[in-house]
């Protein structure tokens, strides 16, 4: 059962977990609404780790796990920001899987 997200005048599917329908829908409003519905306030940190996986997923077409994001965001953003703890205090839980929902990415392959 997908969902539907409203943002301005245009009506955005999510799939059943939440995750964009279309990929193409995804804008900066729609991912401060994602994060907000996650329980998360939207934050300049927040965007930027948001933009960064974004561009991860233009250079190789997935949705980066845990380590390879890890990895990514140290050499994106600086050692201090490429840690787990960082990442895990931005996006609770599993920040792989809620960046990428937030990303308006596809849930990475090994994320529960």
């Amino acid at each position: 059962m997908s969902r539907i997200i409203r943002i301005g005048e245009r009506d955005i599917p999510l799939d059943q977990e939440g995750f964009l329908v279309h990929l193409d829908d995804w804008s900066e409003p729609l991912a401060a609404e994602l994060a907000r519905l996650e329980g998360i306030d939207y934050s300049a940190e927040h965007r930027e780790v948001i933009l960064a996986l974004r561009s991860f997923y233009q250079e190789y077409q997935l949705s980066p796990a845990m380590r390879p994001l890890v990895k990514y965001i140290g050499q994106q953003l600086g050692k201090e920001k490429g840690s787990s703890l960082y990442l895990l205090k931005l996006f609770p839980g599993s920040p792989a899987k809620l960046a990428s929902k937030i990303a308006g990415l596809p849930k990475p392959d090994n994320c529960l």
